[in-house]
């Protein structure tokens, strides 16, 4: 069990630096997103459960050793006694170690779900309060504020909101493509990926991995949405929105995964103007409107 405990301990040391690191410095996930997305949840997955794999297997070898293999044994061992022979503090440490590591990973994503479930509930409420519906569009719901800002609401009763202001720049097949783009993230239930990130992030707020996964996926469930609005739309038209959105907000690399806050995915400005005259744009954004006109 100690040769089992140790390879498990490097592939958990092998997930936690060396290849989430060579994943995020790659360049082919922005041509298949789908797949780089699949392979952070396997990474983030296969990473947490062969850390606490490790643990337990190295806690529980000097028991099956000695022959107290059985369950019951195992655990009338730790509580009452005697402990085999080999059993040492640093096994009970270890063992100790894999049952905190997996209680605090398990309840940090419950609270985290549960707090998001209650930003969403109030969010909708304010939507509901401050928007009136979009005729001919059902699930869609417009803010009368200037600001160029789309964004959904994923739940029981999902609702994308639009603003006047990017309404009011954009044409038909600009706002369609808005429109697509959000209703990707909510039919593919994005909103559930960037949760698990989110609570692995601050479950363990001190390990920069985490910090990293979470916004590679979140630059990639938008890849995703762009793909999906690419569609019903040109390339050309989609880069255009998202640049002057991009400008005019800031470089915003990913929605408020809680959906207690809004996403800007696309404005644009007059019909005339193309991606040349777009205000200069860089990081997440910049990356994906490359992405789009690399196409």
């Amino acid at each position: 069990m100690y040769a089992a405990a140790a390879v498990l301990a490097l592939i958990a040391v092998a997930l936690a630096w060396p290849v989430p690191i060579a994943l995020a410095r790659a360049s082919w996930p922005s041509r298949t997103p789908g797949r780089a997305l699949a392979l952070w949840q396997l990474i983030a997955l296969a990473g947490g459960t062969s850390m606490i794999g490790a643990l337990l297997l190295f806690g529980f070898a000097p028991f099956v050793g000695s022959g107290a293999a059985d369950a019951g044994l195992l655990l009338s061992g730790l509580i009452s006694g005697p402990l085999p022979t080999g059993v040492g503090a640093v096994h009970i440490v270890a063992l100790g170690a894999a049952v905190l590591l997996g209680a605090h990973l398990l309840l940090n994503l419950g609270t985290t779900a549960v707090r998001a479930e209650r930003s969403r509930r109030r969010h909708h409420a304010l939507v509901e309060l401050l928007s009136s519906p979009v005729p001919g569009r059902p699930g869609t719901r417009m803010l009368d504020h200037a600001a160029p800002v789309a964004y959904c609401l994923p739940g029981m009763h999902t609702v994308t909101v639009l603003s006047e202001g990017l309404v009011e720049l954009l044409d038909r097949d600009q706002l369609d493509a808005v429109l697509a783009h959000e209703r990707t993230h909510l039919r593919q239930h994005h909103h559930l990926v960037l949760l698990a990130f989110t609570a692995w992030n601050s479950a363990l707020p001190w390990f920069p991995i985490a910090n990293r996964a979470e916004r590679a996926v979140a630059l990639l469930v938008e890849m995703l949405a762009d793909d999906t609005a690419r569609r019903e739309v040109d390339a050309a038209t989609l880069a255009t929105a998202i640049a002057l959105v991009g400008s005019a907000w800031g470089d915003v690399a990913h929605a408020d995964v809680l959906g207690a806050a809004p996403r800007q995915v696309s404005a644009t400005g007059p019909a005339s103007a193309g991606p040349q005259a777009s205000p200069p744009v860089t990081g997440a954004i910049g990356a994906r409107i490359s992405r789009l006109l690399a196409a």
